[in-house]
């Protein structure tokens, strides 16, 4: 008696054996390479750039870490420009890393720009570095990503976007309420009909409302216009609704119905705004007016820092003097205690700054001032929690002397951030003050420093923050808050990266 014939058996011996060719002849499709069931699938709805920059940005999205930079060199040497690839790497991060937290592997976006300032300001032949760094930099954020979720950014819902007349107070009325949802529908119709800057008002006030996420809020809010006045207010709708839901990041439930240590220094000093002067914005210049904050910061809670402005405000001294003793404040953190959380007192005033002299609104100018005032504080107390805070005072750090050429100074300097830091920082103060032209030298030296050594996002953020804010203090402070930039520069001793190495062949073609 015959074996029974299982169907499975059926088919497969059926077709070994020809069986099916009564249905077809299919061998005309051996010309083409056989397809994957993974390449077959519908791809992933994700929001989709002009079409003159997305094969660049997908080019970036999919070609694997590790040839990355050859294959973008390729590209450069055929003509792509350093605009096009710095718009595509913004444009890959905010669409495929999540926003959330405001910080780790979202680095790959909020240092975009910096790396971008650290090109602008570089010599000609260095500065493709920064930019190249970045693509790498996005590439190991995006393998984070992946591992953590694989979060894309989704097209937005167009059947509720809203339109010209209303989006902007949708915008309002959802970020007030902490609605990631309703934020990203009405940021999405707010930048189609309105420009940069009537948006970034209300960006810089909810970018600076709460001190969740050490600051990356306002930092985000800064670096992202920064960047858009370089690329184009054309790439700004992906950009603005990945900031838009990063700035309504919270813990537990919703902050417009609580009152959480984070959110406490908006809503004092909502009302303490109206104490201020009519006049405030000018005043007296007088280096006691930022030692006097500086000294009070050292010790006050966020609401005295924010009081003590509203007194030396209303005493007529200049606000200049203010961010001096802000500037200040932040520098003698990061010697207090060096590593993460004191280079973010840095960065964080730089991007309050930043807002301060960018936003057109009176009150929102004050706010600002006033939450950079609390907000030090708050990272004092972050950081006293995390160990040991030193006791140094910048204020009375004494100069050392160094060689008495530049060249050799800067080089003695950088020799010594790996072996004593705070030499290092007393050296810089004694070149500085000898010297007064040896600043753009010893600036060149800690980014050239970056460029080879510099492994981490915070290298970029940090050095790109405060040069910068050298020549935004006044000449009276500056050189003491550039020698707390030796707590966080790279030495001349470290090693350069293997990615510096890569770039260099690469680069050479």
């Amino acid at each position: 008696m015959p074996s029974p014939i299982d169907r499975r058996n059926f088919v497969k011996g059926s077709i070994g054996a020809s069986a099916l060719t009564a249905l077809g002849d299919f061998a005309f499709l051996g010309c083409l390479p056989p397809l994957t069931a993974a390449q077959v699938q519908t791809p992933r709805a994700m929001v989709q750039n002009s079409p003159d920059i997305e094969p660049l940005v997908r080019l970036i999205e999919n070609t694997a870490r590790d040839r990355v930079i050859e294959t973008i060199a390729e590209r450069v040497r055929n003509g792509t420009s350093y605009q096009e690839i710095l718009s595509a790497v913004m444009l890959a991060g905010v669409r495929g890393i999540k926003p959330r937290p405001v910080g780790f592997k979202f680095h790959a976006v909020l240092v975009v720009n910096s790396a971008h300032l650290a090109s602008q300001a570089a010599q000609d032949q260095d500065r493709w570095l920064p930019l190249f760094w970045s693509i790498d930099n996005y590439k190991n954020s995006q393998e984070r990503n992946r591992a953590e979720g694989d979060w894309v950014m989704a097209p937005v819902e167009e059947g509720q976007v809203p339109g010209a007349a209303h989006a902007g107070n949708r915008f309002r009325e959802a970020m007030e309420n902490w609605d990631a949802e309703a934020a990203d529908r009405a940021i999405a119709g707010w930048c189609r009909t309105a420009g940069s800057n009537e948006i970034y008002e209300a960006f810089w006030r909810f970018g600076a409302r709460d001190f969740r996420d050490i600051g990356h809020k306002a930092i985000f809010a800064a670096n992202s216009y920064r960047l858009l006045q370089t690329i184009g207010w054309r790439h700004a709708e992906p950009i603005l609704r990945s900031l838009a839901f990063a700035l309504v990041e919270h813990e537990g439930t919703n902050p417009a119905q609580r009152d959480a240590d984070q959110d406490r220094p908006w809503r004092t000093n909502l009302r303490q705004v109206g104490r201020i002067r009519a006049d405030w914005q000018r005043g007296r210049v007088t280096p006691e007016g930022s030692q006097e904050l500086l000294t009070t910061l050292r010790t006050a809670t966020p609401a005295e820092g924010s009081e003590r402005v509203v007194a030396l405000l209303n005493q007529q001294v200049d606000p200049a003097c203010l961010w001096d003793g802000l500037f200040l404040t932040a520098g003698e953190l990061l010697m207090r205690q060096p590593g993460i959380v004191g280079l973010h007192c840095v960065t964080s005033i730089n991007a309050l700054h930043f807002a301060f002299k960018t936003s057109s609104s009176d009150e929102t100018r004050r706010m600002l001032l006033l939450q950079a005032a609390a907000f030090l504080p708050m990272f004092r107390l972050t950081m006293a929690n995390r160990g040991q805070l030193g006791d140094q005072r910048l204020d009375t750090l004494e100069r050392a002397q160094v060689a008495a050429q530049a060249p050799q100074a800067v080089e003695e300097i950088f020799a010594e951030v790996g072996q004593n830091r705070l030499l290092a920082a007393r050296k810089t103060l004694g070149l500085l003050e000898a010297n007064r032209d040896a600043a753009p030298l010893l600036m060149a030296a800690a980014r050239r420093l970056i460029f080879s050594k510099g492994n981490d996002s915070h290298d970029y953020k940090f050095s790109s923050a405060s040069l910068e804010d050298f020549y935004h203090a006044t000449p009276a402070v500056r050189n003491r808050f550039l020698a707390t930039a030796m707590f966080n520069f790279k030495g001349a001793g470290a090693r350069d990266t293997d990615l510096y190495q890569r770039m260099r062949n690469a680069l050479r073609g």
